[in-house]
């Protein structure tokens, strides 16, 4: 597995849409609309919302064991939204992981806490032929959380994927016609690595539609966070700026954005 490639393309996905153009706290898209991809809601809330909002995250996916005992490694990983700051509306959010290793075929359950979230990683298989992960929030909420609206934010899991890794055998992709009944709720995997090396050992399930085989584009000196506003991300855009805009972008928290060219995915569908 090519490690770098695979945590440039996963960090690309976490972080897409953290901070949007014009990178103001203050701006009316910074305290509303972000975190749009990869929200996991509570089941409670789910549950209010009969159904609209999804509690579960899943990831099905076929394989081809080249050993007797595959053995699978499952990343979770996520943003937990913070409180907002009462001066200016700016929502922080903290990184979230989680590993499993399991041997195939499979089938275990991993809760996790992050205060004050509540969740469950859950992994099954098919014998060696195929496997599932489940992300599953099941963090309280009261009557309140229950209404509606961005306050449920603190306690809903964003930008969340998943990354597979497989020792002893290779997916295969999602695109073939064996893996069509394949059911993956609100993500999609994708083959990662050096397609030219045809490796085949690694699936990023993204919340964002990638095809297989993604790559951060040449071009992309820094971190803009907001690879689908692609118009709005022009260098020019950021030269256009006062100085008292500039230092306020440079304030909003510590994932500030780079003032070069944005991350931007250069294999999308």
């Amino acid at each position: 597995m090519n490690v770098r490639l695979v945590e440039q393309i996963a960090n690309a996905v976490l972080y897409e849409g953290y901070i949007l153009y014009p990178y103001r706290a203050t701006s009316k898209k910074n305290q509303r609309g972000r975190f749009t991809f990869g929200r996991v809601y509570p089941q409670g809330y789910s549950d209010a919302q009969h159904g609209a909002e999804p509690c579960l995250m899943q990831t099905e996916c076929l394989l081809r064991p080249t050993a007797a005992i595959p053995e699978l490694g499952v990343t979770v990983r996520f943003l937990q939204p913070l409180q907002p700051a009462r001066d200016t509306g700016w929502q922080e959010a903290t990184e979230r992981e989680m590993k499993l290793h399991v041997t195939l075929p499979a089938e275990t359950r991993k809760p996790f806490r992050f205060d004050p979230l509540e969740g469950l990683v859950e992994i099954t298989s098919e014998g060696t032929s195929k496997v599932c992960v489940r992300i599953h929030n099941l963090t309280p909420v009261s009557t309140s959380d229950t209404a509606g609206g961005e306050s449920i934010l603190p306690r809903t899991f964003t930008s969340t994927h998943t990354i597979l890794h497989l020792d002893g055998g290779e997916f295969i992709s999602a695109c073939e016609p064996e893996a069509k009944n394949c059911r993956n709720i609100g993500t999609w995997p994708v083959l990662v690595g050096d397609e030219a090396r045809g490796e085949r050992d690694t699936i990023l399930s993204s919340p964002i539609i990638l095809s297989d085989y993604p790559q951060i584009a040449p071009q992309s000196a820094g971190d803009f966070f907001d690879g689908t506003e692609i118009d709005e991300m022009l260098t020019l855009r950021v030269q256009t700026m006062t100085d008292d805009e500039k230092r306020e972008m440079r304030n909003v928290d510590a994932q500030e954005p780079a003032t070069e060219c944005g991350t931007l995915l250069s294999k999308t569908i």
